[in-house]
């Protein structure tokens, strides 16, 4: 367990974003002996051989070539590398009163009230104009705290504990540095903190930025036992980085199929989100034939990896009585008739079946029928795939909020049980 809780702690540090995500899983694919390819193609595939491809930066599949035809199926394992953030705007800069604020958006369904406070740093995706007129794009990261949202003094608003209310325009407006906002332009900043880690950008012109603003508390292992993980970007950092252990710890796979997407937390409706193109193309590339391409995906089977809703202690209430998963006790089949997850009778079954061969326990959650149901990527690639999907995840508390919390024991066995899907245990 130690190994996968250090690695995961790894992971998460260095994927702030999800063009860092998809940076960290690369080069970890590539030390595990995975070679980057521009698209699948099973004729050219060595068997055994592990493959991945990137798509704009920020979603990733990567593929473990099997010994037999594609039309016996594939095992699918689907997660989302972006999570819920404050998304610096295209103009941002403002303020008053001597103070530099910068303008943001909420993108996902943030919980906001964590954000205040904190140390937060800002990272994303740059792109510049080089001082021989090429377009090129770059990481950044700021790598230390240069914006806070403070909030008001409790004597200002002796309400606060009580009735406040957030106004994401007025109220989660971040606070960068002193001076004169019209004196300040954000581009110009990013040129020269660029350039002044790599000589490359000297003289180059920022065009435009895909920046956000992140926790810069690192994730920790918490608890007077260290039952507990918390950190930024839980949902869905900690499936994405399930689903490629187990797909490289499976060098004994079939055709198995790693898929990390975008913009699940604003729809997945994107050209690198799960109902984009990105994946049916991977699939039309290994099984060019129309008529082998419906037979292999008949053949399959996806999970869809996402967190669960574990029961917290001071809101019980909220779960179904029935239907409550505890942190610590395995993975959770995430189940919702309105179609809001993927998971089938027949699929859950199949799942049950993996899991006993493997000793793994599993929960059942099922949301308070008077509580509307989130959803995940498993019933959007069903529909666009046509391959059975059984949406499963880790319990987690806090979810959405700026740090999440899980158990650190439930993770080795999620790993486990992908492991023995992409090995076709059951």
């Amino acid at each position: 367990m130690t190994t996968h809780i250090d690695e995961l702690m790894t992971f998460l540090s260095g994927s702030i974003t999800p063009f860092h995500a998809v940076e960290v899983m690369a080069k970890t694919l590539q030390g595990a002996g995975f070679e980057q390819l521009d698209q699948f193609d099973a004729v050219r595939m060595t068997p055994g051989k592990g493959y991945f491809v990137v798509h704009q930066g920020s979603s990733l599949m990567a593929l473990r070539a099997g010994q037999s035809g594609v039309e016996a199926g594939l095992r699918l394992v689907g997660a989302h590398t972006d999570s819920p953030n404050l998304s610096v705007k295209p103009n941002p800069v403002k303020g008053r009163d001597g103070c530099i604020q910068l303008g943001v958006d909420v993108y996902g369904g943030a919980l906001l009230n964590p954000w205040f406070d904190r140390d937060l740093g800002m990272a994303g995706r740059v792109t510049l104009l080089t001082a021989d007129n090429t377009l090129l794009t770059t990481l950044f990261d700021t790598a230390r705290a240069v914006a806070v949202i403070p909030s008001l003094a409790i004597h200002l608003d002796r309400e606060a504990n009580s009735q406040r209310s957030i106004n994401p325009q007025k109220d989660v407006v971040p606070l960068v540095m002193l001076g004169e906002h019209q004196q300040y332009d954000l581009k110009t900043w990013l040129a020269e903190e660029l350039a002044r880690t790599d000589s490359q950008w000297q003289g180059a012109r920022v065009m435009d930025y895909e920046l956000s603003l992140y926790d810069t508390q690192p994730p920790n292992q918490i608890g007077i036992d260290g039952d507990f993980i918390a950190s930024a970007r839980l949902d869905n950092l900690l499936s994405c980085f399930a689903g490629m252990r187990a797909l490289i710890d499976a060098d004994d796979a079939e055709w198995s199929l790693f898929v990390a997407t975008d913009h699940e937390e604003v729809g997945s409706a994107s050209t690198v989100g799960a109902q984009g193109p990105m994946l049916m193309d991977a699939l039309a590339a290994l099984a060019p034939d129309p008529k082998l391409n419906r037979m292999m995906r008949a053949q399959s089977w996806m999970m869809s990896v996402d967190n669960a809703h574990a029961t917290h202690p001071n809101y019980a209430d909220r779960h179904d009585d029935q239907h409550s998963p505890r942190l610590g006790d395995g993975p959770v089949i995430k189940i919702n008739r309105n179609q809001r997850y993927a998971t089938t009778g027949e699929g859950a079954a199949r799942l049950r079946v993996l899991a006993e061969r493997t000793e793994i326990e599993l929960q059942t959650f099922v949301m308070r029928s008077d509580l509307a149901c989130g959803s995940t990527i498993g019933p959007i690639t069903a529909t666009e795939t046509g391959i059975p999907t059984t949406d499963i995840g880790i319990p987690t508390l806090a979810m959405h909020s700026i740090r999440e919390l899980a158990c650190a024991g439930d993770i080795p066995p999620l790993v486990a049980l992908l492991n023995a899907f992409y090995r076709r245990v059951a």
